[in-house]
């Protein structure tokens, strides 16, 4: 079955224009947690932010879920030490009886007590990450996971504008968005900001601020922030420890302190505390391709 012999009543043409998204089924709402989604361009860092801001959550008190949801199911290596097996896998496993599955099949302990799921996803040009991103809330729920989580973070797959890419946007209240200070990081941030505002006017989903990463100065992502109406919440400059983190897989809150790091960590924990306790958000207004392409790019 193709999307295009979906009955006409899942269609979501509100959720933008010439959409063919799938309505959110009210019971995979998640209720009582804060829910947050990680987007930006394909290796912009996503999963280091990620992993770290849960980390930082953690170390600020509260119960943590973390759900990767790129096919290459590293998003949360760092927290766990391994690359764990996906819910797809452990459905295919039990030929996709769900109801043979247990919470430990698919959910792993990370540092701090950070709970880490990788959703996975179809082999490569065979389905939607969509579906698995679905499958994997539901499994959450039907196990009662959520109740007991007070900060969920989805970890999105890089920019490619899909069901994947989509899905989280029906469960997150707030999306963030990481970019580097140059011209293609920005250029997938503007695509991205379109689709959150497009989710947005269907579901609770607000865009709630740029993370720049890997980039020493931010001038022209405040530029562009500043055109289009949003801003930057936090930075973490391109510092090897980062790197170093990566290779010994762990977070930047377990590596040897240094007042290099120390001032990455209380970013970290700077920026969980935020969006805590605030409630900011932005209707940003994204560029046409062509209008930001002549924005970008000269000095």
């Amino acid at each position: 079955m193709t999307v295009l012999d979906l009955p006409r009543a899942l269609y979501r043409k509100e959720d933008g224009e010439g959409s063919v998204q799938v309505k959110l089924d009210p019971k995979l709402r998640i209720e009582g947690a804060k829910v947050f989604a990680i987007y930006g361009k394909g290796g912009i860092g996503k999963s280091t932010t990620s992993s770290n801001l849960s980390a930082a959550f953690s170390k600020l008190g509260k119960r943590v879920l973390q759900i990767g949801c790129d096919p290459k199911h590293d998003s949360t290596f760092t927290l766990t030490k391994k690359l764990v097996p996906t819910v797809i896998d452990v459905l295919e496993q039990v030929n996709f009886h769900s109801e043979e599955l247990r919470p430990e099949d698919y959910v792993y302990e990370g540092y701090n007590g950070v709970m880490c799921v990788e959703a996975g996803g179809p082999p490569a040009g065979t389905g939607c990450g969509g579906y698995v991103v679905g499958q994997t809330v539901k499994l959450l729920k039907e196990h009662h996971l959520l109740e007991d989580t007070d900060v969920v973070i989805f970890d999105v797959l890089g920019d490619v504008v899909c069901g994947g890419f989509a899905a989280p946007l029906q469960h997150a209240e707030r999306a963030l968005i990481v970019t580097a200070n140059d011209f293609d990081s920005i250029f997938a941030m503007n695509r991205i900001v379109a689709a959150i505002k497009a989710k947005s006017k269907n579901y609770d989903v607000r865009l709630g601020g740029v993370i720049a990463n890997r980039s020493e100065k931010t001038d022209e992502i405040d530029r562009f922030n500043a055109a289009i109406g949003i801003e930057r919440v936090a930075h973490f400059p391109q510092l090897d420890v980062i790197r170093r983190s990566r290779l010994k897989k762990s977070t930047l809150f377990e590596m040897e302190p240094s007042p290099e790091l120390d001032r990455v960590l209380n970013e970290y924990l700077r920026l969980a505390a935020s969006l805590l306790a605030g409630d900011k958000q932005y209707d940003a207004m994204p560029m046409k391709d062509r209008d930001i392409f002549d924005f970008l790019g000269f000095d």
